[in-house]
């Protein structure tokens, strides 16, 4: 029996160890800790990467959001509307902004529904947060053309999607405001928290610039009340170092999913995401690999027993079962995936071999066989 866990944090480490450490030493060598040319490289390297015309480094994802929400005006009175399968933080983040946070429907691609999203705007309704989720970004023509037709401004949640691409535009770049997460288990992810936020506004820039330094403008003097935010030098010191092989840590997520979809897609008791190649308008990172899988809490079991690490992405709930929130929403889809979703291993420590085991695996507990 193999032992395959969801997510193998040291063997990460110890993938790029050396330079971890050198940069390490460098930034703590100059006293490189807040602010300093680490962040600015990397803020650089990442506007670079996603075309966009600004990056500015942030706390953390969550604080993107929110950051991006005040940066674009939305406030007290205003309804943001948020897809129901999604972390907590995409909401929290209007909340925190002062607004409202409206649920949507998902569709089969786990991404928000247009549908579902153009009946519930109401005469508050001032944004629309797609959430481009697992590494996939959703059918933007469909949202840009609704905001556009009801005067929506779109701020991304691409927290878990620096790289993937719709019709080739990066992920964040299709409203006026988009956010990343650098947490651990992200794609390019830091050794702590981390996030940014890019845009092609000067005026967004630089009040979001504003927002994470206590509201402190270019003069030193506090404009407005702000927050503590700053992406750590020291993490965008490590972050450069993983953005130096982000493309070939794609590639290699790509592969395996491919590999997953070709042992498991005759399995009639699954629903696959699409494969890698299978829609040219899409081009998925894959920051998880989730199914939807009849018996799920079988099938977990199952993979458990046997030495591989699944996760139901957020304890199995989606914000909409959060009562004390108080959202609600009328998201059958949703309701219904959280009986069945379930996330494979997916990332760069899980091999060839690996990913063979688990299909093998997946293969036998629908054929109800106890290998």
């Amino acid at each position: 029996m193999k032992k395959i866990p969801f997510f193998d944090y040291p063997a990460l480490f110890r993938l790029y160890q050396t330079e971890f450490v050198e940069a390490f030493q460098s930034a703590s060598g100059r006293g490189a800790f807040i602010m300093q040319k680490d962040l600015e490289d990397f803020e650089a390297t990442l506007a670079g990467y996603t075309g966009a015309r600004h990056a500015i480094g942030v706390a953390d994802g969550t604080m993107a959001l929110l950051i991006g929400l005040r940066s674009a005006g939305i406030g007290p009175g205003d309804e943001v509307m948020v897809p129901s399968h999604t972390f907590v933080a995409s909401a929290a983040a209007v909340h925190h902004a002062g607004a409202t946070p409206v649920l949507i429907d998902c569709g089969e691609d786990h991404l928000m529904d247009v549908a579902s999203a153009a009946k519930s705007i109401t005469s508050r309704t001032r944004a629309i947060m797609p959430v481009q989720l697992n590494g996939r970004v959703a059918n933007m023509d469909a949202i840009c053309a609704l905001a556009a037709e009801r005067g929506l401004t779109i701020v991304e949640d691409s927290c878990q999607a620096l790289g993937a691409k719709f019709r080739g535009k990066h992920a964040g770049r299709f409203g006026v405001a988009g956010a990343f997460s650098f947490y651990p288990s992200k794609t390019l992810g830091c050794f702590g928290d981390g996030g940014a936020i890019i845009t092609d506004d000067d005026v967004i820039a630089e009040s979001a610039r504003t927002l994470r330094d206590h509201g402190r403008g270019k003069s030193g003097k506090v404009e407005t009340w702000g927050y503590n935010s700053r992406l750590d030098n020291i993490q965008a010191a490590l972050l450069n170092v993983k953005f130096r092989y982000y493309d070939q840590e794609i590639a290699r997520r790509r592969s395996i999913a491919r590999q997953y979809h070709e042992r498991l897609k005759d399995i009639a008791e699954l629903r696959l995401p699409p494969s890698p190649d299978s829609e040219p308008d899409h081009f998925d990172i894959f920051q998880n690999y989730e199914i939807e899988a009849e018996d799920r809490d079988g099938l977990k079991a199952h993979l458990q027993d046997r030495g591989i690490g699944t996760i139901i992405q957020w304890g199995g709930y989606t914000i909409h079962q959060f009562e004390k929130l108080g959202l609600g929403g009328n998201v059958p889809y949703t309701e219904r995936m959280t009986q069945r979703y379930l996330l494979l291993p997916m990332n760069v420590s899980v091999d060839d071999e690996a990913v063979a085991y688990i299909g093998d695996t997946i293969a036998r507990f629908y054929r109800r066989e106890n290998a």
